[in-house]
């Protein structure tokens, strides 16, 4: 599975963006697709994920600012962000996963390249 993550860049606090990912290779409509992201000098942690399902998933503190969804005809998942704040800073990863550990990275099976978001104040 290939993943390509796109739609990051520059905001103000207050805005909205939406990422995408598409993904190519095997079943997509299998796959936990989850999103992740990392902040310089901090750990990598889990933002939202999908699964084949559409049942969905999101970190405590990120619910009803971020919202997660799938479109398993074309591929791709995205990552509708709302309300962001300068903390929401970070390099926005997509991955796929055949397991259902959502929250883990280390159940991730294929990663995207990361798309940077950064949100001014």
């Amino acid at each position: 599975v290939q993943l390509q993550a796109s739609g990051g860049g520059l905001v103000q606090a207050g805005g909205s963006l939406r990422l995408s990912c598409a993904a190519s290779g095997r079943a997509f409509s299998r796959l936990l697709m989850g999103w992740f992201r990392q902040a310089p000098g901090k750990e990598r942690e889990s933002v939202a994920a999908i699964s084949g399902s559409g049942i969905k998933y999101y970190a405590d503190s990120l619910k009803g600012q971020f919202t997660i969804s799938r479109d398993n005809a074309m591929n791709t998942v995205h990552l509708q962000m709302n309300s962001l704040k300068p903390e929401d800073t970070a390099l926005y990863y997509c991955a796929a996963a055949s397991g259902s550990r959502w929250w883990d990275a280390r159940g991730y099976d294929y990663w995207g390249q990361g798309t940077q978001v950064t949100v001014s104040s």
